[in-house]
């Protein structure tokens, strides 16, 4: 298959020959020049950045967050994401409480929290049944009570404690 239009990188913006399939200079896929030339959409832009806050209906963006969905994983998090914002309703991921793993940064559950203004429609666009919405914890609240936390705190020194104790016994005798 022979292409007649001009080929240019979508990375650096350099001509191509029709029998290349890569740029030569960065390495990335050739694509057919259109009349305006090449353009990908850059995430970052504030033309994009404005586009997607004009989707956003006012009413769905007040309120306090609440939990609307849970994803397994970041991919699956920003698909619902799209979803809610091709419905009005603006949304952020996070992490979901207690799984924190650096070396897998996009694994492990996502909890997918939206303004209370747009919970009902949230759910409504993913399709969930009308169930209460799960208000989402500033850091800090929902923490065990303070007996809890030192009783806790004894604990470790204990532990700490006996374990030093094993190993003078070991070392010093």
């Amino acid at each position: 298959m022979t292409v007649d239009a001009p080929l240019v990188c979508p990375g650096c913006g350099a001509g191509g020959a029709p029998s290349e399939r890569f740029c030569t200079r960065c390495g990335s896929p050739l694509v057919i020049a259109g009349p305006a030339g090449p353009r990908i959409p850059d995430p970052l832009d504030p033309d994009s950045a404005r586009a997607r806050a004009r989707k956003v209906h006012p009413p769905y963006a007040e309120g306090e967050l609440v939990r609307v969905a849970t994803a397994r994983h970041q991919a699956e998090a920003e698909m619902l994401q799209g979803l809610l914002l091709d419905a009005g309703v603006p949304s952020l991921v996070r992490r979901s409480g207690g799984f924190d793993v650096p070396d897998f940064l996009a694994a492990g559950p996502r909890d997918v929290v939206v303004p209370s203004g747009g919970a009902a429609a949230a759910r409504e666009a993913l399709g969930r049944d009308a169930e209460p919405p799960v208000p989402v914890l500033p850091a800090g609240e929902g923490r065990a009570p303070a007996w809890v936390r030192a009783l806790a705190v004894a604990l470790a020194v204990l532990v700490i404690a006996v374990v030093a104790a094993g190993v003078f016994a070991a070392v010093f005798s």
